[in-house]
């Protein structure tokens, strides 16, 4: 995924930061200096700097088993996160795609659903953290507690074994006074171990993160002339639906509709040749070549089901189509889209405001806007998937007149559940 490489490349990088800067030094620390320090209590009681080393073997084992466990933890709290990361930043990038084919709301439970997954794994790698942490302050406690036992009792003469030495006040002091010390470096190397975690799972994955390679970018089919396209035994598999095996042609310069019920692949034939439905079988061919995918993507006049709006004027929104085109030419595509009697209701007509969702318009009313953009691109393939939806039938087969008027000569695809418009067109085809 294109979105976790860019989540890996930058965020990890960051992760790094704590494991180099705070974690390695405060691990050199508390190697040297709890040696130092117990070093420093032998030249008072040599049995006390005893009982210090000696809590490191138990302690160095739990610290083991707790950051085998917590580097796993922390290498799947990555994964999670980086594919959150990674889902967010491809979303973004298909914004257009998500809203013009009304995908939101299936978007939302997919981010939703990486997003609670983030959070159960960051709670299990903080729940190996502060467990670490307990040990750390464990057998800290235990080192101080087992150092002043033995004073105590050597004071007081009260051990219950022979010891070939014996502390006085002073010396005894000494000790104690240097004990807590002796785990300080520990405690702090405790609290940077969450870095380490991090910092060794984000080293693994920047090790694993190699240049994307160069793909060599699909050719643009440039129309010069209306189309011929043949589906050849297409099949097109979503995982929980498939569809097909079709096949059949779409004469070059005609009006072709298809019809057929819901769930035959209407839509599907017409994501197909955009290269935005997963075509596992079959071949698709433009005038007798096959079609790589993305190839015709911008070659088009497109008006798909839902009608993906921006903030803006309305007359901005048809212009999407043809950026420079005059107000002259957008007032032409509006009329015969049907937009007049919208812009006769509104007084600032085509400059009136609308944002992404359209507030102020109909179903219809954002069918007529992509009809506009259609009618306004031009171009020699025509991909209309339910135009006339949402729209009462009078008003419908108006639209459907125009649009095929204006198509007359172009290679119209259109798809419809309506057998009147689809006798409109030059040719008919029926999925079943």
């Amino acid at each position: 995924m294109l979105g976790e490489q860019v989540a890996d490349a930058i965020d990890r990088i960051e992760d790094i930061d704590g494991y180099h800067a705070r974690f390695i030094p405060l691990r050199f620390a508390a190697m040297a200096t709890p040696l130092l320090i117990a070093a420093s209590a032998a030249l008072a009681s040599w049995i006390a700097a005893a009982i210090l080393l000696a809590t490191l073997i138990p302690f160095a084992l739990g610290m083991a088993l707790a950051g085998s466990v917590a580097s796993r933890a922390a290498a799947r709290q990555l994964d999670v996160l980086a594919r959150l990361s990674g889902l967010f930043i491809d979303r973004i990038r298909a914004l257009p795609l998500i809203l013009g084919f009304d995908a939101q709301d299936r978007v939302t439970r997919q981010l939703d659903g990486a997003t609670q997954e983030v959070a159960r794994r960051t709670v299990a790698v903080l729940r190996i953290a502060f467990l670490s942490g307990a040990i750390i302050e464990f057998f800290a406690a235990l080192s101080v507690a087992m150092v002043a036992v033995y004073c105590g009792f050597n004071l007081l003469g009260l051990l219950p074994f022979p010891v070939p030495e014996t502390l006085d006040l002073s010396r005894a002091l000494y000790v104690l006074i240097l004990a807590p010390e002796f785990y300080l470096p520990m405690r702090r190397l405790a609290a940077a171990y969450h870095d380490k975690q991090v910092g060794e799972a984000a080293l693994e994955r920047l090790a694993a993160l190699t240049p994307a390679p160069v793909v060599a970018t699909s050719p643009v089919h440039m129309l010069a002339a209306p189309p011929a396209i043949r589906f050849e035994s297409v099949v097109i598999d979503y995982g929980e639906r498939r569809v097909g095996p079709i096949s059949m042609h779409i004469a070059a310069g005609c009006v072709t509709a298809l019809s057929g019920t819901t769930g035959t692949g209407k839509s599907s034939l017409l994501h197909a040749l955009l290269g935005l439905a997963p075509v596992v079988a079959g071949d698709i061919l433009l005038d007798g070549r096959p079609l790589s995918p993305e190839a015709l993507r911008g070659e088009v006049s497109w008006a798909g089901q839902a009608t993906a709006l921006v903030p803006g004027s309305l007359a901005d929104n048809i212009r999407l189509a043809r950026p420079h085109a005059s107000d002259a030419e957008v007032e032409d595509v509006a009329r015969r889209a049907g937009l007049t009697e919208v812009v006769q209701t509104r007084g600032a007509g085509l400059a009136t405001l609308i944002d992404p969702r359209g507030s102020g318009l109909s179903g219809g009313e954002r069918r007529r806007v992509g009809i506009a953009r259609a009618l306004l691109r031009d171009a020699p393939l025509w991909l209309l998937d339910e135009p006339t939806a949402d729209l009462d039938e009078g008003s419908a087969m108006e639209l459907a007149r125009h649009i095929v008027e204006a198509g007359r000569g172009r290679t119209v695809f259109l798809v419809t559940h309506s057998a009147a418009i689809a006798a409109l067109a030059d040719h008919r085809v029926v999925l079943s």
